[in-house]
């Protein structure tokens, strides 16, 4: 018996109590996009990041509670009548896209555990937290980097963010999203699962900021 207990313990470590409950998560993941790929993707279908009067380089894909090991969806937060338009609008210059606005509170925020509102708030707060190096605020023309590049950037623009707290993400040839590893309280912190899930192209391409 004492041997079966011993075995159940070890395989159940790490793992939540109850998944996908609302506020019941380890950490959190800012995901920064490099808005000039996705753009290269959707073309101007999206009308505010990519047809807009106004160009864009990192902006934030969204604020996602994680556990150590996968992450909580789609938590139950009772009736949801949508987010006001105010709530959405507010948001735009960091999340340039309402539809967008609108999947992050349904997907990831109603794991939060907290109200909309102060989602929101918390997303803008960790969007102000991690520093953009200098380099990639205004990208002129493509520009070829490694991941590893990029996140020494990063690290050398944030102190006291390490390189197992943060991931690059890409497709075959270019970067799509940085990621960043942040506590309840924004502090930067290390995430095993993410940083092993990073991209291992030896170069990528940053399309120009438009």
């Amino acid at each position: 018996m004492a041997v079966f207990l011993a075995l159940s313990a070890w395989m159940t470590a790490g793992v939540p109590a109850s998944a996908d409950t609302p506020g019941d998560f380890d950490f959190y993941v800012l995901s920064l996009s490099w808005s000039p790929t996705y753009c290269q993707d959707r073309g101007r279908s999206d009308r505010i990041q990519c047809g807009g009067p106004r160009p864009f380089a990192f902006v934030v894909h969204g604020l996602w509670p994680q556990y150590e090991r996968g992450s909580p969806r789609d938590c139950d937060v009772g009736p949801r009548s949508g987010l006001p338009r105010r709530l959405v609008d507010s948001m735009l210059d960091v999340m340039p896209s309402p539809s967008l606005v609108r999947h992050e509170w349904r997907t990831h925020g109603s794991c939060s555990g907290l109200e909309p509102s102060d989602y929101f708030d918390l997303t803008r707060q960790a969007h102000d937290a991690v520093r953009i190096p200098r380099q990639f605020v205004d990208l002129p023309d493509y520009l070829t980097v490694s991941p590893r590049d990029v996140e020494a950037a990063f690290i050398a623009a944030n102190p006291g963010l390490k390189a197992s707290g943060i991931a690059v993400s890409c497709d075959s040839r270019r970067l799509k999203e940085v990621r960043v590893c942040l506590t309840k309280d924004l502090r930067f912190r290390d995430c095993a699962e993410v940083d092993r899930k990073a991209c291992r192209n030896n170069s990528l391409v940053m399309p120009p900021v438009r």
